[in-house]
């Protein structure tokens, strides 16, 4: 019995991800504006967020009050000089998170295990990471 699914089974070649927001608007200002990240709009009735992140694409898709901030880590942001990168980012409004108990320097990156990582939410609360790029 083979431990692999069938490909043609699931579209693993295409697979994709995808989290909620409260609010697409201030959502696709967010990703667009704040983040500089490439944001098709679905032009669909329920509206969708397509944000293009090289070779895959996420998509963000409205819940409105329904919608409950993802608790942990959904998109991470690989990046070749995390301090700088956290302190572009804080430049340009976004504020940085604070876990008790995790050692974090004076800009929010976690310095003590593991690669530097900084975690900062989306305008719907979801949490994000600016995290060091392995190699």
């Amino acid at each position: 019995m083979s431990t692999h699914l069938d490909p043609t089974l699931f579209g693993l070649e295409d697979a994709f991800n995808g989290f909620s927001v409260d609010d697409l608007d201030a959502a696709e200002v967010f990703y667009r504006d704040t983040l500089g990240i490439p944001v098709d709009r679905s032009e669909e009735p329920m509206g969708m967020l397509q944000l293009r992140l090289g070779p895959r694409s996420v998509l963000v898709y409205p819940k409105g009050p329904a919608h409950v901030p993802a608790s942990y880590t959904v998109l991470n942001f690989p990046s070749d000089d995390v301090h700088a990168t956290v302190r572009e980012l804080t430049g340009r409004g976004l504020s940085f998170l604070r876990y008790d108990g995790m050692p974090q320097d004076e800009l929010g990156v976690m310095t003590g295990g593991g690669p530097l990582i900084a975690w900062f939410t989306d305008p719907a609360g979801n949490v994000h990471s600016v995290i060091a790029r392995e190699g």
